[in-house]
């Protein structure tokens, strides 16, 4: 895909409009339900083919969860090669490969350079405007969008669609029912973080109307773990800075945070998005974590030993290993909710550093969770990302039944589907709205 600029946008869509007004061209309508990232971007896409577009969203303000994900630095995408990148969609790749040839790492950081929205590839790999925030992209996109005519209507609750396909909406006036537009992009979100936009009604509103939906199960979220009474009242919302965390042969490094009911953070998200589904479906799993996993456990203890007795534990391990108050807390940890004694010899207390095994008690909710599986089925698409069950239809984001790890994976594939969707609607369009 060519990444057109916001000049060129508008151009195009003065254009179509000025058809539009002689007569040349058919006024075509689409609305947009959900003003996230797919919703938005789609709505882009079709404004800038001249397309009337109206954006419809539940919240008083569009992209919440951008915004929130903006606070750890919008990890927009990721740079690591095309194979591994389609790898982390799992059963999904095959369903995400287009959509990434059409929109991929490349062009979403040329789109948002096009923004002023200047991005860098970072240690790891990932991919963040020079920013690190999501406000100044959101401000240049809202504003690009206006530029193209696209009209947004917040505090709009979608109640689905009649038998005619006209649309109905929940607002603070009362009910309202917009006229059957030409076509319809859903990009509803998944059924994590309510607050932020996520709508638990919109799976029995397409069951309803024939669509498959898989059940939503929560993915990237936190692990967990039971406490003991201690480690909750004195160290609920510490970080656990630089650790390895482990499950079978699931790995990951990075921070975590130690809540009171386990952990989160990007070090637990980094196991996949797997193992919440696991720990749903009852595995009984054990997680590993190592407080120093760039340090070998020789080493660990040859630092303990130098370090002297003479020293409480947590000052011990603060001198020998800067290690913090909460490690040598975590230490202590039974996995019941009780407290164990920690080994005083050097070796073996090395050895629980590298490796403090601890068993989970399940996952966090949807309610706290980074995403969702589970949602329309993508049997129930055609190529088009049209529904099957509901011609002029198409679906968007993180409504269908695909997932990832975090890292860039998600937001890339949000607005790629977005793109996708438009010109699906375009080309069935283009059609007569055949097939």
């Amino acid at each position: 895909m060519v990444v057109r600029s916001a000049a060129s946008l508008r151009e195009a869509g003065r254009l179509r409009q000025m058809e539009i007004a002689s007569g040349e061209a058919g006024l075509v309508d689409i609305a947009v339900v959900g003003a996230g990232p797919a919703g938005l971007m789609a709505a882009e896409r079709l404004a800038g083919a001249g397309v009337r577009v109206t954006v419809y969203e539940r919240l008083p303000s569009p992209a919440r969860r951008l915004l929130m994900a903006g606070r750890g630095g919008l990890n927009l995408t990721h740079s690591e090669p095309e194979s591994a990148f389609l790898a982390r969609y799992g059963a999904a790749s095959a369903f995400i490969a287009p959509l990434l040839t059409r929109f991929g790492a490349a062009e979403l950081r040329a789109w948002a350079d096009g923004l002023g929205a200047e991005t860098f590839i970072g240690s790891s790999g990932r991919v963040f405007p020079r920013a690190m925030k999501a406000s100044p992209l959101l401000r240049a996109w809202l504003a690009r969008l206006d530029g193209l005519g696209v009209r947004i209507e917040t505090r709009h609750r979608f109640l689905g669609r009649a038998e005619d396909g006209s649309l109905r909406f929940d607002t603070p006036q009362g009910r309202r029912e917009i006229a059957a537009p030409d076509a319809t992009v859903l990009a509803l979100g998944g059924q994590t973080w309510p607050k932020l936009g996520a709508d638990p009604a919109w799976p029995g509103m397409l069951a309803d109307e024939g669509v498959e939906v898989a059940p939503a199960r929560a993915v990237n979220c936190g692990l967990l773990l039971k406490w003991s009474a201690h480690l909750r009242t004195h160290f609920a919302g510490a970080p656990l800075k630089h650790v390895g965390l482990s499950v079978g042969d699931r790995a990951s490094e990075g921070d975590a945070i130690l809540t009171p009911a386990g952990l989160e953070g990007g070090a637990v998200y980094g196991l996949g998005p797997e193992l919440p589904i696991a720990l749903a479906a009852g595995a009984p799993l054990m997680l590993r974590i190592d407080l120093r996993p760039r340090m070998s456990a020789g080493e660990i203890a040859t630092r303990l030993t130098r370090a002297g007795s003479g020293l409480s534990l947590a000052n011990r391990l603060r001198r020998a290993l800067r290690l913090a108050p909460v490690a040598a807390s975590l230490l202590r940890e039974d996995g019941a909710g009780g407290t164990a004694p920690i080994p005083a010899d050097p070796a073996a207390l090395a050895g629980r550093i590298k490796s403090l095994e601890l068993p989970l008690r399940g996952a966090a909710g949807l309610d706290r969770a980074i995403s969702s599986a589970g949602g329309v089925t993508l049997d129930s698409l055609d190529g088009r990302l049209m529904l099957h069950a509901c011609p002029g239809v198409f679906v968007a984001g993180e409504m269908l039944d695909w997932t990832a790890p975090t890292g860039g994976y998600l937001l890339q594939a949000a607005f790629a589907s977005g793109l996708a969707a438009a010109q699906g609607a375009l080309d069935w369009l283009a059609a007569g709205r055949s097939g």
